[in-house]
């Protein structure tokens, strides 16, 4: 049996419990574009932005099933809105282990309130 993995820790936005969705990282307004263009559109994404002050997300944040990011506070602009929408997220997210890659777009990761520390982690298929 696989274990679960967890990837990384930060900052929680809020009690949210335990969520999980397709990990999906987003540089600009166009990934953002053909995200909206895509069939499934943001349902049940996580979305991975290193900016947080990242605006580009306004247009779909309410569709995201999760937000991470790797920069900034639960202060800063991401943080703010994650509450404000109630869209479950992790702040100033570092990688656990400097050795291995993030996952890829796609897989499917777990956000986890449930303690001190917002956990991201790759559940146990």
């Amino acid at each position: 049996m696989t274990e679960q993995r967890e990837v990384g820790r930060g900052q929680k936005t809020y009690d949210f419990g335990t969520v999980r969705g397709r990990w999906l990282r987003l540089e600009n307004a166009e990934d953002v574009l053909d995200l909206m263009d895509a069939e499934t559109g943001a349902d049940g994404v996580v979305a991975v932005v290193r900016d947080a002050g990242a605006t580009f997300l306004g247009p779909i944040f309410d569709e995201l099933t999760g937000v991470v990011c790797t920069g900034g506070t639960i202060r800063s602009h991401i943080g703010i809105i994650s509450r404000e929408y109630r869209i479950p997220g992790v702040i100033a997210m570092a990688f656990d282990d400097p050795t291995v890659d993030e996952p890829t777009d796609g897989t499917v990761v777990e956000l986890d309130a449930t303690g001190d520390d917002g956990v991201v982690r790759i559940p146990a298929p």
